[in-house]
């Protein structure tokens, strides 16, 4: 129970990394807000409670403030002041910068950047009067090597992985620590349009072993144990920190 008495935000929770994340907080002992723009997190969370964890649902996109502002006010009215905010919410749709719209890139800045602006900005003020606490970022391989057609999304993962470190230098001394994790290619559906570039999955799974070195894909609860470190009072020296779970996509 290595996240006891911790309260812990999760977003985007519906599916792949993001529930896995919010099941194994709840496992290790955390109070469990998981929050998504889909009603599905609502499905993620029946099964945590089910297995016998602590968890509720709210529905939000947070990358609008005024629902972030409702988030963290259903967390303190429901539990408490988060301890734990799980930045994981994110989109990813392939194309070059001539290739997408304007709206694509907007709307990926917003969901997978903004949105951690707005709920550290709203959740920080919450931990440092507490006495403390830990944001994970959810950042990407990306953030250190582009990739072909991936305009949008390169960029705001290797944004994450900057906010990350600027947002450790401001409040190290609040106590509250701020690393991101960045995987490699993870077995989930956030994948598949990006995979689709490649001929789909099957294609990506035939040639795994050529970009990333351990020859496989990565299982979200892989993802999930580096959040739950990043949370737990293990990592306490740990802020700045772009933790890399790659499979050694970026060792060559």
């Amino acid at each position: 129970m290595r996240l006891q008495n911790k309260i812990a935000i999760v977003t985007g929770a519906a599916k792949g990394i993001g529930a896995a994340i919010a099941m194994r907080y709840a496992e290790e002992g955390a109070r469990v807000v998981a929050t998504d723009i889909s009603t599905a997190g609502a499905e993620v969370v029946a099964q945590i409670v089910g297995n016998g964890g602590e968890a509720v649902f709210f529905q939000a996109d947070v990358s609008k403030a005024d629902q972030v502002q409702e988030l963290i006010r259903f967390t303190k009215e429901t539990y408490g002041v988060p301890s734990v905010l799980c930045n994981n919410a994110a989109i990813n749709v392939p194309g070059s910068v001539v290739e997408l719209d304007e709206e694509v890139w907007d709307r990926t800045m917003e969901v997978n950047v903004k949105s951690m602006f707005l709920t550290s900005k709203y959740c920080v003020p919450e931990m440092i009067e507490a006495g403390g606490g830990s944001v994970v970022n959810m950042a990407s391989a990306n953030s250190f090597a582009a990739e072909p057609r991936l305009s949008a999304y390169v960029a705001s993962k290797g944004a994450i992985h900057m906010l990350t470190k600027q947002m450790a230098l401001d409040f190290a001394a609040d106590n509250v620590r701020v690393n991101c994790i960045c995987p490699g290619w993870v077995d989930t559906a956030f994948n598949d349009a990006h995979a689709d570039l490649f001929g789909g999955r099957d294609e990506v799974l035939k040639s795994i072993s050529e970009f990333q070195p351990i020859g496989r894909t990565i299982q979200p609860i892989e993802i999930a144990n580096v959040a739950v470190f990043l949370a737990a009072d293990e990592s306490s020296a740990m802020t700045g920190s772009a933790v890399v779970v790659d499979g050694g996509l970026t060792s060559k």
